[in-house]
């Protein structure tokens, strides 16, 4: 699958409105002109009026005119943080989306008490991977946000990453707890847990998705690793998304896609009221538009 068809599919939601906070970066402003080019999304950009308009005027000084961008001048990187979460609360955006500002600061803003975005749920990094040679997308969950989850959160990480999976057209999706091994071991609390998530699921108490673990890596993404180690089941070798055991395990797995199989990414943050593109500085334009166009696919279910 190619990341390429969420943004064609996001071309359905043009009247979606994405927040910008502090809009004043060089990457920002070019995936936001790729996803005005390819024509979804309006955007309200939170700012340094002057500098922003500068950046839009590089590329074509028509992405003023269009009405699809809107500049709101903002004094520093906290007050443009405050303004684009209040116009999410407000239901002013769909979509909130960090510019050139620290991760810390706008997760303050989000998790303000008044105008932030809370849902009472656990908020969780998805990433949705292109891997060349690959037949379907794999959907990553949490490389960024929880540390080491224990099973209450990793219950609602997987039900945000079903989200964002039926977002983009997985009806089914079929959930790997990943561990270092595929059976039950008492000394490895990764197990237990993914045991615990394929009981739970059984019983209904996590819906719209399968979930069977404990799987290693190898035989949730490989049918011939499967049927080597005799695991038979839905998931085995077909898994639509791995959840990783605690956060060091994510961000490695995430930056060995991306580095040794040159893997394509698109990445929100899922649980609060609205999807969160909350991309690194070292992230492309093009990984920035992908998370743009998951975002708003979000935002439409």
């Amino acid at each position: 699958m190619k990341l390429q068809s969420l943004v064609d599919k996001a071309t359905q939601y043009s009247d979606m409105t994405v927040a910008v906070a502090a809009a004043e970066d060089e990457e920002v402003i070019e995936a936001v002109t790729m996803a005005l080019d390819h024509q979804f999304g309006q955007f309200i950009l939170y700012g340094d009026r002057e500098r922003i308009s500068h950046l839009l005027k590089q590329k074509d000084e028509d992405y003023q005119k269009n009405g699809k961008v809107q500049i709101v001048h903002a004094n520093s990187a906290v007050q443009a943080a405050e303004l684009a979460v209040k116009a999410v609360h407000l239901n002013e955006a769909n979509v909130l989306m960090k510019g050139n500002i620290p991760t810390a600061m706008i997760l303050k803003a989000v998790l303000h008490k008044e105008y932030g975005l809370r849902t009472g749920n656990v908020l969780s990094h998805v990433a949705v991977f292109e891997v060349p040679n690959y037949d379907r997308y794999i959907i990553v969950t949490d490389a960024a946000m929880n540390i080491a989850p224990d099973l209450e959160q990793k219950m609602q990480i997987v039900a945000n990453a079903v989200s964002v999976a039926k977002a983009i057209g997985i009806e089914m999706p079929k959930v790997a707890p990943l561990a270092a091994v595929e059976v039950v071991n008492p000394a490895m609390a990764a197990t237990i847990d993914a045991a615990a998530l394929t009981m739970m699921n059984g019983r209904g108490q996590l819906k719209g998705c399968i979930v069977d673990g404990p799987l290693a890596l190898d035989n949730a993404v490989s049918v011939i690793a499967a049927e080597h180690k005799g695991i038979a089941g839905e998931v085995a070798g077909k898994a639509d998304v791995l959840l990783v055991p605690n956060i060091e395990a994510g961000n490695i797995l995430y930056k060995s896609l991306i580095y040794f199989a040159n893997a394509k990414v698109g990445a929100v943050i899922a649980g609060a009221k609205a999807p969160i593109v909350l991309t690194s500085r070292a992230d492309s334009a093009e990984s920035k538009l992908y998370s743009l166009a998951l975002a708003v696919c979000s935002a439409s279910k």
